[in-house]
């Protein structure tokens, strides 16, 4: 059986399993892809270009359920579940995830709509992904907001080589299971939350960890009041792009697009603090970067959207598609 075409056992969003509404009204789209297709929700008018959100590391696309109901209703916003993540099709059977994957499912979504540029909203991994896009295809990028991680992280040698090793091996298990097509370990919906709270190290608040699990999660054929996780269990091992610090400076250089990044004060680094400074001491210097810290975990725009979203609507309003729409008539 291929759980992940299930879809008369899978959730949209954190209302389909509390019987509340959505926190937004939005469109359930499908955007094809060579191995299947990426899912998403797109909120607000569909004759202007959206924002495209990215989510976290086993994530997906409810990571913005809370912030997007702040922005201006008039300011389109596609959330898409990347791919193996919420309802998005995993990648075949013996493939390995990688960052640069994402990077090309970003021109994929823009090639099916042809956007000549896109918008992007990244948090975690996907602000990573962002700012990796925006030096890599600088030319095709208007605007970024990178949530809480912002560059790929600095790692000793060592530990790089020690890392490979046992994730490949736990990889190489994974795609095994995958392939035996038996269905996964389920638990009750408080399990879930509790299992979601703990795998994020109460990053999000427990009343607030329905929003990440109802597109990460199917209804067990074998026990009817049960749930498993339907995100692709290889993701665990999911291999970041790990470059030298002198390959992070150069892409920041390359930087040209207007470029926010917020960082919360409670979370942590993922590296020597002395690689993110000197970084962003090269971001600081562009006149079209903005620097926001916020009290909050790493989950911030989930726990507390209201601490980032005046700056986050003052950024969109310059830079967004409305912006870029309106400067165009001009």
């Amino acid at each position: 059986m291929d759980f992940k075409s299930e879809d008369s056992r899978r959730y949209r969003h954190a209302g389909d399993l509390t019987n509340e509404p959505p926190t937004r009204e939005f469109s359930e789209i499908t955007i094809p892809m060579p191995w299947g297709h990426i899912s998403g929700k797109w909120y607000g008018p569909q004759d202007v270009q959206p924002i495209l959100g990215l989510h976290g590391w086993q994530d997906n696309a409810g990571t913005f359920d809370l912030l997007v109901p702040l922005l201006p209703p008039d300011v389109p916003f596609l959330s898409i579940d990347l791919p193996g993540h919420g309802l998005s099709s995993r990648l075949p059977d013996g493939c390995y995830y990688n960052t640069t994957d994402n990077l090309y499912v970003i021109l994929i979504v823009m090639k099916q709509y042809k956007w000549k540029k896109v918008s992007l909203v990244g948090h975690s991994m996907s602000s990573i992904i962002a700012f990796m896009f925006a030096a890599i295809f600088h030319d095709k990028v208007d605007m970024v907001i990178g949530i809480d991680a912002l560059k790929p992280h600095q790692r000793l040698p060592a530990s790089i080589l020690r890392s490979m090793e046992t994730r490949m091996d736990a990889f190489l298990k994974e795609d095994e299971r995958n392939q035996s097509k038996e269905e996964p370990p389920s638990y009750s919906y408080d399990e879930l939350i509790e299992r979601i709270f703990i795998g994020t190290f109460h990053s999000i608040n427990k009343d607030l960890c329905k929003h990440m699990l109802a597109r990460s999660i199917q209804k067990s054929e074998k026990y009817p009041e049960k749930y498993f996780f339907c995100r692709d269990r290889r993701l665990k091992f999911y291999n970041y792009m790990v470059g030298s610090q002198d390959l992070c400076v150069e892409m920041a250089k390359r930087i040209e697009c207007p470029y926010m990044f917020i960082k919360a004060r409670h979370s942590s680094y993922f590296e020597d603090k002395k690689y993110y400074d000197e970084v962003l001491a090269i971001l600081q210097k562009k006149p079209n970067f903005e620097y926001v810290e916020v009290d909050g975990s790493h989950h911030v725009h989930i726990n507390h959207p209201e601490r980032i979203i005046a700056p986050v609507n003052d950024f969109i309003n310059r830079y967004g598609p409305l912006a870029k729409q309106s400067s165009s008539k001009l």
